[in-house]
């Protein structure tokens, strides 16, 4: 570990349009958190800023969709995020909003300052308005196909499939969102920041001096940006909801969401700085900050171009040291999507599992999408909880601490002469501190995680190898020297543990009774010194850190998906179109009558077929109907339903159909009977 420093971590500000999901957690704050919570375990001087970003243009579409004011909603979700991150133990030491008056007068001031500096240029150009709604539409009011990849349902800012950066008016056959007509264009003023002039700037500070140490995907699609050729971007924006442009000849106007919310790092600073008795200048101004942005990749663009050039045209900030922008996460192979519904939700997930953050931090970032797109599944959470939380982790935990009980009253033993086993042991377990701070300095969490859970998988096999529970009897002084080696490996995971697991590792220092203690076990402890837990020194008894999870409660979130599945497909299914005109002769040749299904048999061979015998009140006839998947043949017999029996027979798979049974489909895609059982009708009955 190198020597102590200071460090401002950001994560991105969640948008205040809807809660916190996993894509969320996985991209940006699990990893943020980790990051933070181990450089403060080693004594450096850490401020973890974040907050609700409430301007932007989702913000206004969600109320309009609500029937409500963005206010309302901002102080809806607002409160929900907060809490969600506060009980997933996400330990940001600001949590801010960019409602507040702080931010308003930080990015007033920003804005100023680049303004008399003469850092914006100023221009009436044509921006896209929607004459029926008659008002400008920001990027996000505003869907088309994207000039670059073809992707149908592109934003004005950006497509969220291929991940290019956009402008409203590149967009081929936009459309308003408001009110679904083509937008026109129509003259306006803005103030731009001409990204084109820091074009020189960025290539020496970002592709020549971070080529090495910053991920691939953001090298690359920095470079691919410059080596396509920056442009002039507004910064400005014809909007009613936002801060307002702090210049004459503005009204009307308010910042743009994008230049106004990354200031909302610095004004969270400030906010908590005042709070705290402290100057929040070093943390943004002092070149001896590392300043790092924890993002998903559809923000690279904002916080390594843009941004950026912000700071530079102001001239007192100092530059990201590093960017470590995760790859997308997936759901059961969909992409997670907010207005489907089609996530899960952070406040709903602590519902349903009370007291598990551990283990979704854990299966989160043991699948963390880093290089690449990942895919989450319950399937894979409920495998790494059981599979390695409970029977690795928790499983040497549990047989230390049960043991130490069993043996020795819960009192650490005195050991006798070490083994070779044991030296060999303890000093693999030294070696750990440092291979899990390399991964996590290198921001490869994912690496880290499964190097901490290597440290129990030491001890598992050193308990397993040494069997003390055999050699209790026969050599009690080499079982003390067992337990006592198994109990510094706990100890170290007590430490470990903290920034990946914080519950767990909470709930391990209370068993083994370390918080408090004299000389209690810091990162660097477990490197330098061969005790950790002395001799003597009681702890606690045994309890559980992991419990299994069961496949009913893994199937519960399986069928919640499955109903948003079924939902969507309903909520999008297209009407089909009224088919051509026909005449009351044509109809009258239809001759329906109501049926009973006397007999019913699934058709061998045939998934989706039942054999059907259908009294019509003439006769008793044979129908082959595709109802297989929606009904048993036990289901429907007795069934009164509608018949066409004067269709022109049909074989299929060598059984002749007499007929067709008249059906609908439900909005969640289920066949039912078109149904005379309600009414007092007889087998015969004409449907007229």
């Amino acid at each position: 570990m190198s020597a102590p420093k200071r460090y401002t971590i950001t994560a991105a500000l969640p948008y205040t349009n809807g809660p916190i999901h996993i894509g969320h957690l996985a991209g940006v704050y699990v990893p943020a958190d980790i990051y933070s919570r181990y450089l403060r375990m080693n004594g450096n001087d850490v401020a973890f800023i974040c907050g609700s970003d409430e301007h932007g243009a989702a913000i206004p579409m969600r109320a309009k969709k609500e029937g409500v004011s963005p206010q309302v909603i901002i102080d809806k979700y607002h409160s929900i995020i907060k809490q969600s991150f506060q009980d997933f133990g996400i330990s940001f030491d600001n949590y801010s909003r960019t409602s507040a008056e702080i931010h308003h007068e930080t990015a007033s001031d920003f804005f100023k300052k680049l303004y008399a500096d003469g850092k914006f240029i100023e221009e009436t150009s044509e921006q896209l308005y929607d004459p029926e709604a008659d008002q400008f539409l920001a990027d996000r009011f505003v869907t088309g196909t994207c000039p670059k990849c073809g992707h149908d349902e592109a934003y004005g800012d950006q497509c969220e499939k291929c991940g290019s950066s956009l402008n409203a008016t590149d967009l081929i056959d936009p459309k308003s969102t408001i009110s679904g007509a083509v937008p026109v264009l129509k003259e306006t003023k803005h103030w731009f920041l001409p990204l084109d002039q820091y074009e020189d700037f960025l290539k020496k500070w970002v592709l020549e001096g971070h080529k090495k140490d910053w991920k691939t995907n953001v090298y690359g699609q920095i470079k691919s940006w410059v080596d396509d050729g920056l442009r002039p971007r507004a910064v400005t924006r014809d909007l009613d909801w936002g801060i307002p442009v702090p210049v004459e000849g503005a009204e009307g106007k308010v910042l743009y969401v994008w230049f106004d919310a990354p200031i909302g790092y610095i004004s969270s600073t400030k906010e908590w700085a005042a709070r705290e008795g402290k100057d929040w200048e070093p943390y943004w101004k002092d070149k001896d900050t590392k300043l790092v942005h924890f993002i998903g990749k559809d923000n690279i663009v904002f916080h390594c171009i843009i941004f950026p050039s912000m700071l530079k045209a102001e001239g007192s900030y100092i530059l990201p040291d590093n960017v470590p922008a995760n790859e997308f996460l997936n759901l059961e192979g969909n992409k997670l999507s907010t207005s489907k519904n089609w996530a899960v939700w952070l406040h709903e997930y602590l519902a349903d599992f009370p007291e598990k953050q551990d283990v979704l931090r854990y299966a989160l970032t043991a699948n963390a999408p880093e290089t690449k797109d990942n895919d989450f599944t319950w399937k894979d959470f409920q495998a790494r909880n059981n599979n390695e939380l409970v029977a690795i982790f928790g499983n040497f935990i549990n047989r230390v601490v049960v043991l130490t009980n069993k043996y020795y009253g819960g009192v650490v033993p005195e050991p006798s002469e070490l083994s070779e086993i044991d030296n060999q042991t303890l000093a693999e377990l030294q070696a750990y501190p440092a291979v899990i701070s390399s991964s996590i300095e290198r921001y490869r969490f994912r690496e880290a995680s499964q190097e901490l859970m290597n440290v129990a998988r030491l001890g598992n096999k050193y308990l397993a190898d040494e069997e003390p529970w055999k050699l209790i009897k026969s050599d009690e002084a080499r079982t003390k020297t067992i337990m006592y080696v198994a109990l510094q490996i706990a100890s170290a995971l007590a430490t470990l543990s903290e920034p990946f697991l914080p519950f767990t590792s909470e709930k391990l220092k209370n068993i083994l009774q370390l918080s408090g203690i004299s000389g209690e076990n810091s990162w660097d402890d477990i490197s330098s010194k061969e005790i950790l837990l002395r001799s003597g020194h009681t702890i606690g008894k045994g309890e559980l850190l992991f419990a299994k999870i069961e496949d009913q409660e893994i199937q519960q979130q399986l069928n919640k998906l499955e109903a948003t599945k079924k939902a969507n497909e309903a909520e999008n299914k297209v009407i089909a179109p009224q088919k051509e005109i026909t005449t009351f002769e044509d109809f009258t040749k239809l001759d329906m009558r109501v049926g009973t299904i006397v007999e019913a048999e699934k058709m061998p061979k045939a998934k989706k077929l039942l054999v059907l015998k259908v009294d019509t009140g003439l006769d008793t006839r044979t129908i082959v109907s595709g109802i297989a998947e929606h009904f048993t043949p036990e289901d429907i017999i007795g069934k009164k339903v509608t018949v066409l029996i004067n269709l022109a027979p049909r074989k299929l798979r060598g059984v002749e159909s007499e007929g067709m049974i008249l059906m609908t489909e439900t909005p969640e895609g289920k066949l039912v009977f078109i149904n005379p059982d309600e009414a007092n009708v007889n087998p015969g009955a004409t449907i007229n």
